[in-house]
């Protein structure tokens, strides 16, 4: 693996650790902390549902990375997957964070392109599952 590449996985290993800290921390400010705010904008369940679809996809590209590290031929291909796990996270939890706290309006559209983000992380994956992998010699050989 080239010493780019090492440093792009090192960093999306990293950036996979902050994001299942975050999911993890703001899951338990939501349950606590921020409960009682969250109950009276009735928002606790939006809260939840951010703080899980972060969680899943933190772990998600953390999976999919460690398996670029196994299969270099599949690693550009997971990188980006990881990437638009995280970008998801970033933008679909992100802006329920805000949007359950009182965030700007304006904010609302944001939630589906994070969603839109995880969907073709997953569509990834399919590509990534059924590409013919160079380093395996074919049926036929």
């Amino acid at each position: 693996m080239s010493s780019s590449n090492q440093r792009s996985l090192t960093l999306l290993l990293t950036a996979c650790g902050v994001s299942g800290l975050a999911a993890v921390s703001l899951g338990a400010l939501g349950a606590h902390a921020l409960r009682d705010t969250l109950l009276v904008r009735n928002t606790l369940d939006s809260w939840h549902t951010a703080a899980n679809y972060q969680l899943a996809h933190a772990i998600a590209a953390l999976a999919v990375l460690l398996f670029a590290r196994q299969q270099p031929a599949g690693a550009k291909l997971a990188r980006r997957i990881a990437t638009l796990w995280l970008v998801g996270g970033l933008l679909f939890s992100g802006s329920i964070y805000a949007l359950a706290l009182g965030g700007p309006r304006l904010l609302g559209p944001v939630t589906p392109l994070g969603g839109l983000a995880f969907m073709a992380g997953w569509i990834g994956v399919i590509v990534l599952a059924i590409k013919p992998n160079p380093a395996t010699p074919s049926a036929t050989s």
